[in-house]
């Protein structure tokens, strides 16, 4: 069954609507103010092969690292029903506050997609309170790894002993089990209304659909030479020096490849990323170059290519600490990303970009232009 316009627009928002109610079962059970008022949680859906089917309206630097999380779990051969914890930046996580739950979604005895929730919880345990130690220079004293692991009671005592707040963690726990269930009860709700195969079938016309939209808008831009900007991190908690991050943008046949080649290695501190945070900052970058109605799922990415050297800043290798990565590096990665367009005078076509960790609610405009003439200081948007 080929999905006509209204078919592909009915399917989007019915995978959709999956993942905004997990989002709300998560925000409205948590226990901790991080959950239920910051919101600081993301929530998606997946498909048996792990690729996104549909996002809540969440948080960026969260949704475009999903995927490696899930593959991180694939490879682990999950039987349906079973659920998987991890954090581990180097295996599929961001920064370890940032625990990701994964749901094998059980449909007719198989593993018939993920159901992923995303939270990042005020103490994994580490050599501060909070979990996000400024001086740390090493992964081990930011907090408690997991690594992609069966999620049982053993392995929750054993979490719940590392953290300076065990109640509330058990608690935010619970609330992240009920909203991957809920993903789990949404995605057969919709197998039993349209028969699975339909199911499967429309949701890989989803991904096609995303990924021929998103290479016809990329096709547009001009492409004739490669384009490139330079950004700086004033230094990171630890050293008080400029920390360079060079991008090179090239698009061709409608591939956004951002190559991150000459920016400086990892720093002695925490704001290095993982690769899947540094991809995240450049998808959100391609994300404002779309039209409003391409459904948001792993169709996009196919259009988008992240290289960079093997434990540089943007690509870190353990032990480096990432904490302050997710939401000080990966804000300066999409500015980077963004300036090259600006700098090619293609920033007009960007309704306006933000912080990749805080997706916006509702439709922004440009306060300023993104960068200043320093390329220093990133200007947030407003809302209207």
């Amino acid at each position: 069954m080929k999905l006509d316009a209204v078919g592909l627009e009915v399917m989007s928002h019915a995978f959709a609507a999956i993942a905004e109610e997990m989002g709300l079962v998560l925000v409205h059970s948590a226990l901790s103010p991080n959950i239920r008022e910051r919101r600081d949680a993301s929530a998606a859906l997946f498909d048996a092969d792990g690729e996104m089917i549909a996002q809540a309206a969440h948080i960026p630097v969260h949704l475009g690292a999903l995927a490696d999380a899930v593959a991180a779990v694939r490879a682990l051969a999950p039987r349906p029903g079973e659920l998987f914890l991890l954090n581990d930046p180097y295996a599929g996580g961001s920064h370890l506050p940032d625990l990701t739950l994964i749901g094998a979604i059980d449909i007719e005895g198989r593993v018939g997609g993920y159901s992923v929730v995303r939270a990042h919880h005020s103490d994994v345990g580490g050599m501060t309170a909070g979990s996000m130690p400024a001086g740390a220079r090493e992964l081990y004293q930011e907090g408690l790894i997991i690594p992609p692991t069966r999620y049982t009671p053993e392995l929750e005592r054993l979490l719940l002993a590392n953290v300076r707040t065990p109640a509330m963690r058990r608690g935010d726990l619970a609330a992240q089990r009920a909203a991957v269930e809920r993903g789990a009860d949404g995605l057969r709700a919709l197998a039993r209304r349209y028969g699975w195969e339909p199911l499967r079938q429309a949701a890989r016309q989803l991904l096609d659909y995303a990924e021929r939209r998103t290479k016809a808008a990329i096709s547009r831009l001009p492409s004739a030479t490669p384009m490139a900007a330079v950004d700086y991190l004033e230094g990171d908690g630890v050293v008080d020096e400029d920390l360079e991050i060079r991008v090179e943008v090239t698009i061709r046949d409608g591939i956004f490849h951002a190559d991150f080649t000459g920016t400086r290695a990892a720093a002695p501190g925490n704001v290095n990323c993982p690769l899947a945070v540094t991809r995240s900052a450049v998808l959100f970058v391609v994300r404002t170059l779309l039209p409003d109605d391409v459904p948001m799922n792993g169709g996009v990415p196919r259009a988008v290519r992240v290289t960079a050297p093997p434990g540089c800043l943007v690509n870190a290798r353990p032990p480096s600490a990432v904490a302050a990565g997710n939401v000080e590096t990966s804000q300066r990665v999409g500015a980077d990303a963004q300036r090259v367009l600006e700098l090619e005078h293609l920033d007009r076509r960007i309704a306006g970009i933000g912080h990749p960790h805080v997706y916006p609610r509702r439709p922004m405009r440009a306060a300023a232009r993104t960068l200043s003439s320093t390329n220093r200081l990133v200007v947030c948007p407003t809302f209207p």
